[in-house]
């Protein structure tokens, strides 16, 4: 469809008949009317043609627009005159047809020029090549989430839990974390990664942002046996920007490393390390890991991270590379090269712009099996389960469930190592989290019969 508003043509139905001279006045001649000449119809044909569209819109010919036979008629008389010269009126111009076209009704007008049909042709050539790749990946995620997971993959009790900045700042109490050990009991959250940050942009750490961290180890301690406790900590990453993280300088990725020190000297188990948004291929990134391992292996502790989502499409980082500063995705070799220097590696599987839950949870079961791929059996893999519901074009409520997160976990299992021991779920986040989210998550990952 033309997007252009159509105009309203000039009409010449309605105006005198021109005189055989030029410069003559209309004067009727004597004893009897004017020797009738044809009218002057020399309105563009777009004109024409939009005024045809309009009236057919609304419902009856436009006022003034000659009628079908009159059109006819105008034609004959303009025909059978000789060329044009002093004293003939203009022949009407004609459409790209060779006529003027006339539409039911009694309206007329031209038929739509080459301009015209050029410009629809390319919108629709713009629409398929759009439209066709999007609906192809949709169905071939529907087709993912189709099947039913193998028998025993479920729960491996080695899953992990996000938790909020309230359970280090002094928020919380005793009451809270007694609470929350009645959450956990009988599933299988066996590390909490608490924020305890964030990062300032050189890396350091103010201990003023986790007071009562000591307290909130020990509780969970003596409240859940076998619990880990890390201290979730990140920043956003410049990228080239004025504000934030810069992980191209040595001395800020020190202070990380100084940070890391700090919060095991605290008494945290591990570390946790979200820096986003993370470019794919990031070699400082990838030398902070390494001097972050050899602080928690002499500590006897955990180094995990949040990682991206891999590249659904191959390269599919690089071409969005092209049009966002900060593309969402890693190739799946730097995801295995980030999975093979820490103890846990944490995919954020959400926030993935899926419009239905069939076609998230094919993804989710998509991202399980590229991660599973590249992650080695000595790495632990959590894939992450949206404990939180919005709604708005990265992520949808309606259709990012933990239900069809945790089956899409499951189908990824089953197809590609439905035997790795190293492997669990990661709810984000316990402040947002639902009572649905919970029931979703007991039913369709722990093993049948749990409470």
């Amino acid at each position: 469809m033309d997007r252009t508003e159509p105009q309203e043509p000039a009409t010449t139905a309605d105006a005198p008949p021109p005189q055989p001279a030029p410069d003559a006045a209309p004067e009727p001649a004597e004893g009897g009317a004017p020797s009738p000449e044809p009218p002057d119809v020399s309105a563009p044909d777009d004109a024409g043609d939009g005024a045809s569209r309009r009236g057919a819109a609304e419902g009856g010919s436009p006022s003034g627009v000659p009628s079908h036979a009159e059109s006819a008629a105008v034609r004959g008389e303009a025909s059978s005159s000789g060329p044009v010269g002093a004293g003939d009126a203009a022949s009407p111009p004609e459409s790209a047809g060779g006529d003027c076209a006339a539409v039911p009704g009694g309206r007329a007008g031209g038929r739509r020029g080459p301009w015209g049909r050029r410009v629809r042709r390319t919108v629709l050539a713009v629409v398929l090549l759009l439209l066709v790749p999007l609906l192809a990946v949709e169905t071939a995620l529907r087709v993912n989430y189709m099947g039913d997971p193998a028998d025993g993959t479920y729960t491996r009790d080695r899953d992990a839990m996000w938790l909020g900045h309230a359970w280090v700042d002094g928020r919380k109490k005793d009451a809270d974390v007694t609470a929350l050990a009645r959450r956990l009991k009988d599933t299988g959250i066996r590390d909490l990664y608490v924020h305890s940050g964030p990062l300032e942009h050189d890396g350091t750490l103010p201990k003023s942002a986790y007071p009562r961290a000591r307290w909130f180890i020990d509780a969970v301690h003596r409240e859940l046996p076998g619990v880990r406790v890390q201290a979730f900590l990140g920043d956003v990453l410049a990228n080239g920007g004025p504000d934030g993280l810069e992980l191209g300088r040595a001395g800020t990725r020190a202070e990380v490393v100084r940070s890391a020190r700090q919060v095991l000297d605290t008494g945290y188990d591990g570390v946790h390390l979200d820096l986003e948004p993370l470019h794919s291929g990031d070699r400082d990134y990838l030398s902070l890991l390494d001097d972050l391992r050899a602080v928690t292996r002499d500590r006897d502790a955990q180094l995990s991270v949040a990682a991206h989502q891999i590249d659904p499409l191959p390269h599919l980082h690089s071409v969005a590379g092209l049009f966002a500063d900060h593309p969402k995705w890693w190739s799946q070799k730097f995801f295995g090269q980030v999975a093979r220097r820490v103890d846990q590696i944490a995919v954020m599987s959400y926030d993935t712009a899926r419009p239905l839950e069939s076609t998230y949870g094919g993804y989710v079961a998509q991202q399980t099996s590229l991660a599973l791929e590249v992650t080695p059996p000595t790495t632990h893999l959590l894939m992450g389960l949206p404990f939180y519901y919005e709604s708005n074009p990265s992520h949808w409520g309606h259709a990012e469930t933990v239900a069809a997160a945790v089956r899409g976990a499951r189908l990824g299992l089953s197809r590609t190592d439905p035997d790795r021991e190293l492997f669990g779920v990661a709810p984000y986040i316990d402040f947002a989290a639902t009572e649905t989210n919970w029931k979703e998550y007991r039913e369709g990952w722990l093993r049948p019969g749990a409470s």
